[in-house]
């Protein structure tokens, strides 16, 4: 009788996108690329970076009065966990110039008829989830910090948060846990999405390599993680405008380390 060795979880794992080891300089590069492609393909403002910033707005002024006061900052920082969904048009248009395609604004609305478009919906439930928890856990932080009351404007929420033992344990607490809930999202997405429109592999699959991707690489990506919430939060400074032009960076700036790191 033939006997086979291999564990059915060592032949699931073979059957997986394999990781590279990427450098510093790769995510350098990555971002280099994602520029070029953004001044070639200016026309994505009109598909994202217009209509991302003003969602921030909307949402910002939404949580501006009442009782929501308290999670102005959860729920602004709170947009990098689904950046990578709101990108997804933008990873389309880098794949498609790497292919030699023809790419107009319109083809980041081709993401809905991709083929593993129920595997890109399984993953976008994920970080919504995290999004959620996220927004959970900071309310959380606020009633065990500062407690039930509310503060009446954002000056006082301001003073509240920077003047008081009680806003500093809340702004440390917060941080700290608003650190954790950005590490996961950049594990789960990070490869997971672009991998999605190259090839179906099931979201299971994709959010695996993704992590795996993260795991190999601890260096390049922590430095990823860190400009793109440096870059995130350049970009929200002025009313979320700047975002027209970051998040199309970023965007086309990931399908590039995508192609870098999962081979």
């Amino acid at each position: 009788m033939v006997q086979f060795s291999t564990p059915v979880t060592q032949i699931h794992a073979e059957a997986e996108p394999r990781v590279r080891q990427i450098g510093m300089s790769d995510v350098w590069d990555s971002l280099a690329q994602g520029w070029r492609d953004f001044l070639e393909f200016p026309t994505q403002l009109i598909f994202l970076a217009i209509i991302y910033p003003v969602f921030g707005l909307v949402l910002g002024f939404a949580a501006a009065g009442g009782d929501m006061l308290s999670l102005i900052w959860p729920l602004t920082a709170g947009f990098a966990l689904l950046g990578p969904l709101a990108a997804l048009g933008i990873y389309e248009m880098s794949r498609r110039r790497e292919r030699g395609l023809p790419v107009h604004w319109a083809n980041g609305f081709d993401v809905f008829r991709s083929a593993g478009i129920g595997s890109i919906i399984g993953v976008g439930i994920v970080l919504l989830a995290l999004f959620v928890a996220w927004i959970a856990t900071a309310h959380w932080i606020y009633q065990t910090t500062i407690g039930p009351a509310q503060p009446g404007s954002l000056s006082d929420l301001w003073r509240l948060a920077t003047g008081t033992p009680e806003g500093r344990r809340l702004m440390l607490m917060g941080n700290l846990a608003g650190f954790v809930f950005a590490v996961v999202a950049l594990a789960v997405s990070v490869v997971s999405l672009p991998l999605l429109l190259e090839r179906d592999v099931g979201p299971v699959s994709a959010i695996r390599t993704s992590v795996r991707a993260v795991a190999a690489n601890p260096g390049p990506m922590a430095l990823w993680g860190f400009v793109v919430a440096v870059l995130l939060f350049a970009g929200s400074i002025p009313l979320f405008v700047g975002l027209a032009i970051v998040m199309p960076v970023l965007g086309h700036a990931t399908w590039h380390l995508y192609r870098k790191v999962v081979a």
